[in-house]
């Protein structure tokens, strides 16, 4: 059965995200790898995957046929690319009648927009502003920091909007909703 996934802000490549974001990894070598084989772990090629800017430093290219899943690429501040693909600036879904605006950054969500908004681009630097799931703002923050280093499920974030009602600063590593 497809599923479909979320994830922001690989950052492939690029080195001081490592330190500027705590990541646990020794090299970018070691991130490099880790990151691609976390998403492939649990993304068939079949899959869908919504992702949300920040593929990489410099020119992300490379990196595209070695992930799974057909992938909906929202363009992210530090993307270069000749990829026609990569070029949505926001992508708009209603989903079990809940309307998600799939963006990078928040800064660009529209005024009229009053759906939930399903983002990237502020990593761990401030969690209680920007934390993995906030039902009060209607925000779900899913950088890779956020989210264990692992892609999503949508029905994941689906059923955290239906049921739940408390701010997660952090995605729990077992994705169960909380009681």
């Amino acid at each position: 059965m497809k599923q479909t996934f979320a994830i922001s802000d690989l950052h492939l490549n690029h080195r001081n995200i490592i330190s500027h974001c705590s990541r646990p990894f020794k090299s970018l070598r070691e991130m490099n790898h880790t990151l691609i084989s976390n998403w492939n772990s649990v993304v068939g090629v079949n899959d869908y995957v919504y992702f949300l800017g920040d593929l990489a430093f410099g020119n992300g290219d490379k990196f595209v046929d070695s992930l799974n899943g057909r992938i909906y690429f929202i363009w992210g501040n530090h993307d270069k690319t000749a990829n026609p693909e990569l070029n949505h600036a926001s992508i708009f879904k209603v989903i079990d009648g809940i309307p998600l605006l799939f963006i990078h950054d928040l800064a660009m969500v529209p005024k009229d927009h009053h759906g939930w908004v399903i983002h990237g681009h502020n990593h761990n630097n401030n969690p209680k502003i920007f934390p993995f799931f906030d039902p009060d703002r209607k925000r779900v923050n899913v950088c890779v920091e956020m989210i264990n280093y692992y892609p999503i499920e949508l029905s994941y974030i689906i059923k955290l909007i239906q049921t739940c009602n408390v701010k997660i600063t952090y995605c729990p590593k077992k994705q169960v909703v909380p009681l």
